[in-house]
């Protein structure tokens, strides 16, 4: 599966350096619009069919402390790749809360299920791949949708390609028990996600291209931070006034490992 995902990306990377523009008009920063839009749709079909119930029945049946309990277990892990990332980007200190936070919540945390780490004040920003790629000076290239994962870059998925190999939960010998971790990861990130989708489906004329901005904009942020540096503080709205919207009714979109456990 991860070599069906590396030649899928292969694939990505050879239409984005062939050009594929649409035209004069085209956004440069989406020269494959088309091809993007046509697995937007996909994807839209497959969260409103697929995703988008099981988290909503997961959200109406498991206890809210339960869930929370689940979100914190992966991001738990997710920890270890944000660490790393740090360290490539030679933010020591960072990265050294990150360790902290790390072993406080593995250890008294009892694996992450409960986050100490936040209640004690710390609470380090995350970093990926993608990050790291662009603060060594890789530039984005163009804007990619993923398969299933949604909004990324050339860059930004080279990261995610390079995290699902390395990801814990991918490497779990046992394939039910992956599969289980796999699918309740994907639940739980469609959970959280909720009421910020709910509200791009409210807001957005255009929900492709509303979407697409506002994680070029974010993601150009994380790399070279502009004033104001306080994340909450930053405007991510875009051009048109119609389709914007404060920046906490917006999806996080994060960048997440690609769980290829639930398609083997």
């Amino acid at each position: 599966m991860q070599s069906a995902w590396r030649l899928l990306f292969s694939a990505m990377l050879l239409l984005a350096f062939a050009g594929c523009a649409t035209g004069p008009t085209a956004n440069p920063s989406d020269p494959l619009e088309p091809m993007n839009r046509s697995i937007y749709k996909f994807n839209d079909a497959v969260d409103g069919t697929v995703l988008k119930p099981m988290a909503n029945g997961y959200k109406a049946v498991v206890p809210s402390p339960v869930r929370q309990g689940v979100s914190n277990f992966f991001s738990n892990i997710g920890d270890v790749w944000s660490m790393i990332n740090h360290a490539l980007q030679f933010e020591i200190v960072n990265a050294g809360k990150t360790a902290v936070r790390l072993g406080i919540n593995t250890i008294f945390g009892i694996g992450g299920i409960f986050d100490i780490a936040t209640d004690a004040g710390i609470q380090p920003p995350k970093a990926d791949l993608g990050q790291t790629l662009g603060k060594w000076g890789v530039p984005s290239g163009p804007y990619v949708v993923i398969p299933i994962l949604g909004p990324s870059s050339v860059r930004d998925g080279t990261g995610t390609v390079t995290a699902t190999y390395y990801d814990p939960v991918n490497r779990v010998s046992d394939n039910a028990t992956r599969n289980v971790l796999t699918v309740t990861r994907l639940v739980d990130i469609r959970t959280q996600l909720l009421n910020a989708t709910d509200a791009v489906d409210a807001i957005a004329l255009d929900k492709y291209s509303f979407i697409r901005d506002v994680y070029l904009k974010r993601r150009q942020n994380m790399i070279k931070p502009q004033k104001p540096a306080n994340d909450d503080d930053i405007d991510y709205s875009v051009e048109d006034p119609a389709k914007s919207t404060p920046d906490q009714a917006l999806p996080k979109l994060p960048t997440i490992p690609i769980p290829s456990g639930i398609l083997r």
